[in-house]
């Protein structure tokens, strides 16, 4: 298949930059003595999944029950469910320990500990948790100092139920770094969260043989991962304009892109309609471009993919992208009605989950392959 065969909007995956980003995440946490864990949230694709990681030799990270019945219908056993679990999806989450998988589950709370342990003896199971630190202050989980953690590591080793495995944390605030050395400051405050929770639940005689952690920025720009046992990354298999923005890949890093067609010229306005709105790009305006305008991806040539000049998509509507012809020196005449553009994405994660599939590509115009995703929850 020809770019020109496929309808549009179309997910586009470059597979030999898919697997360049693959082995440098796996060189880099390989040479700081550590695991990977690749979070699958990203990918949601048993194809690509495998490219990062093969059935039975190491565990993997997902968001959803979706995903994890997925990819362990896929042959993958070993799944961290790193979202806080509520007691009423658990009978599913039962299901698959009945089916061979073991599923750890993240807590930061004493109410979602003794709710799970009792919805564990209700099912007559034992669930594995971890306990989520908060090393950002961006999002979920205990301090280090919080004296709840204690609470929380004595309750999970002592009640029926649980069994505690360690700690967890996630450094969101990643995202919002300036520059190459604020993501390394960034990345060892993950980690001395991380080891200082740890350290204090052994020395509380308590078991703690997992301390994980992880983001794209943090794992690749971490320089030691002393007290660590593994590390969480999704989006780096992708990358995207935001991982550029932070300067943790470069443009022909990123492997992800959506094929659309002009369908409309918009001459009051100065501006190309395009068939690829927020649906099929997201709504995350992500970082704003050289200019300092905010946008929702950045308009490529088709075939080699060198970005085009000065053109942006400019805002979106649910099944329509707009693109200002604005303080730019094309003209209507250069992207003609029917005409194809390649749009590289804000955020990946978000853009590929409205997509059931992969175009995978090895060369800039040829189709090679359709991989499958698994979406919803």
């Amino acid at each position: 298949m020809q770019l020109t065969d496929l309808n549009t909007p179309a997910l586009l995956l470059d597979q030999k930059r898919m697997q360049q980003n693959i082995a440098q995440m796996s060189e880099k946490i390989s040479g700081l003595s550590c695991k990977l864990r690749p979070h699958l949230k990203t990918c949601k694709s048993a194809a690509v999944a495998r490219h990062i990681q093969k059935p039975g030799t190491g565990g993997v990270t997902v968001s959803t029950l979706q995903e994890a019945e997925y990819f362990a219908e896929a042959g993958y056993t070993d799944i961290l469910y790193a979202v806080s679990m509520v007691p009423q999806k658990l009978g599913r989450a039962k299901l698959l320990q009945d089916a061979g998988i073991r599923l750890t589950f993240i807590l930061d709370t004493m109410a979602a500990a003794v709710l799970m342990s009792t919805k564990a003896e209700e099912l007559g199971t034992v669930f594995p948790c971890l306990i989520e630190i908060d090393s950002d202050g961006k999002r979920a989980g205990l301090k280090p100092e919080d004296s709840l953690l204690m609470d929380i590591a004595h309750f999970l080793k002592s009640a029926p139920g649980t069994t505690l495995e360690g700690v967890m944390t996630h450094a969101g605030g990643s995202y919002y770094c300036q520059g190459k050395a604020e993501l390394k400051v960034m990345a060892e405050q993950e980690r001395s969260a991380i080891t200082t929770a740890a350290q204090k639940i052994k020395a509380a005689g308590l078991p703690c043989p997992v301390v994980s952690l992880g983001s794209t920025p943090t794992a690749l720009f971490a320089e030691t991962l002393e007290g660590v046992t593994e590390v969480r990354a999704g989006v780096f298999v992708f990358h995207d304009l935001v991982m550029q923005a932070l300067g943790v890949c470069d443009f022909n890093d990123i492997a992800l892109s959506v094929l659309t067609t002009v369908i409309s010229h918009n001459a009051s306005e100065n501006r190309l309609l395009i068939d690829a709105g927020s649906l099929a790009l997201s709504s995350d305006p992500g970082k704003e471009n050289p200019a300092g305008q905010k946008h929702f991806g950045l308009a490529c040539d088709p075939v080699t993919c060198e970005p085009i000049e000065g053109l942006w998509v400019t805002s979106t509507n649910q099944e329509h992208g707009l693109i200002s012809l604005d303080q730019t020196s094309w003209s209507f005449e250069d992207f003609p009605i029917g005409s194809l553009l390649r749009i590289f994405p804000n955020h990946a994660c978000m853009t590929a989950a409205a997509y059931s599939e992969y175009q995978v590509t090895n060369d800039s115009a040829q189709i090679t392959d359709q991989w499958g995703r698994c979406n919803r929850w």
